[in-house]
């Protein structure tokens, strides 16, 4: 099992990316650095997000596979009923320190750098 932190890249309104923005999570890795699907089927439950935000609670879930075999981060904690974020092609991203990944937020996809990667 490996946690992953993502921070904001650059963006319209981050020109600068934001440290402040991003995610924290735990999904079992591949030497390659991608996403092991198989052993997440016996990991699932271990798999868990946290969102971050500036001036919001963390919110808490886990990581879920949809059908098709995309990547969400589904937030389970809060009863608010959040939609969960998909990772865009998380499937095919290799996660190493410096890569870049695509989040689906409401319906814009945002830049992510994996800026992170440990081994638990």
């Amino acid at each position: 099992m490996q946690r992953i932190r993502l921070e904001l890249a650059r963006t319209q309104a981050h020109p600068e990316g934001s440290r402040h923005v991003g995610y924290e999570f735990t999904v079992p890795l591949r030497k390659d650095g991608r996403i092991d699907g198989a052993a997440f089927v016996a990991l699932k439950d271990r798999c868990r997000v946290r969102r971050f935000r500036p001036g919001e609670a963390d919110d808490v879930g886990h990581v879920i596979r949809k059908p098709g075999g995309s990547w969400a981060f589904h937030y389970d904690i809060h009863s608010d009923e959040e939609a969960d974020e998909s990772g865009y092609r998380f499937g095919d991203h290799v996660f190493k320190t410096g890569e870049y990944v695509t989040v689906r937020e409401d319906d814009e996809l945002m830049p992510y750098r994996v800026v992170e990667v440990r081994a638990l």
